[in-house]
């Protein structure tokens, strides 16, 4: 049976986890010079319906490094932007192809080729979801806290696919998790629902920037207007003006905290010159475990079985 990686909401916590240990393995095989051409003749569909830098780059690296190939199609240049039904896309690349990543806007149609392709699909981002990103950030935090169990992360800005996945990956880690933003701009109801039922950990939304940053071991924020909401950027300017990790934030937080950002920045809105300059080595490693932990996912989905690697 094929598995696909759409949304943390689907995986355990003892997948993420495995995703890690692997994408640790990826990195240490890169640093070391290790053969891991572990897709040797495999071919990675892209497809792009919104426009990227690190998630085409990284993918594309990381499908070669693996010892395969990657074929970008973005809307404009396939069928599937001319109106070819989702379904009959999944079918086709299901023929020519081992795996497709998309990077969308609705959740559904990544759901939607998931069910109908017979190949491991695999989300590069959704208006409601974010799992490599946040996979690559959860990676960092145990990289440079060595645990996640029992850490606070706190968000700070628009309620959207970053912080739905923080939230999920992060309680599912055992994190406690805060979450900052203005009335209106709330997580999906879905991750707040599945936040409700979490027991182990605790989850606090609030108005307060400095009660959510308060003690918190690992900041993240995310631009105030994202990919596709540029005609509301100035009126989002005004609703998040103070929704903003600045070095009074950083006071309230742990004096170990960790800044996290899925970039690109924008310097003296979300977050400041200063603190994004204090953090550039965390931020730009969070960047980077983006190409190690993907390349995990893709060999975990579309390799084959080895050492129980599969998720």
């Amino acid at each position: 049976m094929k598995k696909d990686l759409l949304k943390l909401l689907d995986l355990s916590k003892d997948e993420i986890i495995k995703i890690l240990n692997m994408g640790d393995q990826m990195k240490y095989n890169q640093k070391h010079k290790l053969p891991h051409a572990y897709l040797e003749g495999k071919t990675l569909a892209m497809i792009f319906e919104k426009n990227s830098t690190r998630t085409r780059v990284s993918f594309e690296t990381g499908m070669y490094q693996l010892g395969g190939h990657a074929l970008f199609l973005s809307g404009k240049d396939s069928q599937i932007g001319r109106g070819e039904p989702v379904q009959d896309t999944a079918r086709v690349l299901s023929r020519y192809c081992d795996g497709i990543m998309i990077r969308t806007f609705e959740q559904q149609v990544v759901e939607d080729l998931a069910r109908y392709a017979s190949i491991p699909v695999i989300n590069g981002l959704t208006d409601f979801s974010h799992p490599c990103q946040v996979l690559a950030d959860l990676m960092t935090v145990r990289e440079y806290l060595s645990r996640l169990e029992g850490l606070k992360l706190a968000y700070v800005g628009d309620g959207n696919n970053m912080a739905n996945s923080l939230i999920v990956g992060g309680l599912k880690c055992g994190m406690h998790v805060s979450v900052a933003c203005p009335e209106g701009y709330e997580p999906h109801p879905d991750v707040l629902a599945f936040a409700e039922t979490v027991t182990e950990t605790k989850f606090t939304l609030t108005r307060s920037v400095l009660e959510a940053a308060e003690g918190a071991d690992v900041l993240v924020t995310d631009v105030w207007a994202s990919m596709g909401m540029e005609a509301d950027a100035e009126k989002r300017r005004r609703d998040f003006k103070g929704y903003q990790i600045s070095e009074s934030v950083m006071k309230k937080a742990s004096p170990h905290a960790v800044v996290q950002h899925c970039l690109p920045a924008h310097r003296g809105e979300e977050i400041t010159d200063e603190v994004f300059e204090a953090h550039a080595k965390e931020i730009f490693d969070e960047a980077e475990n983006r190409l190690h932990v993907q390349k995990a996912v893709m060999t975990m989905l579309m390799g084959k079985e080895t050492n129980g690697s599969r998720m």
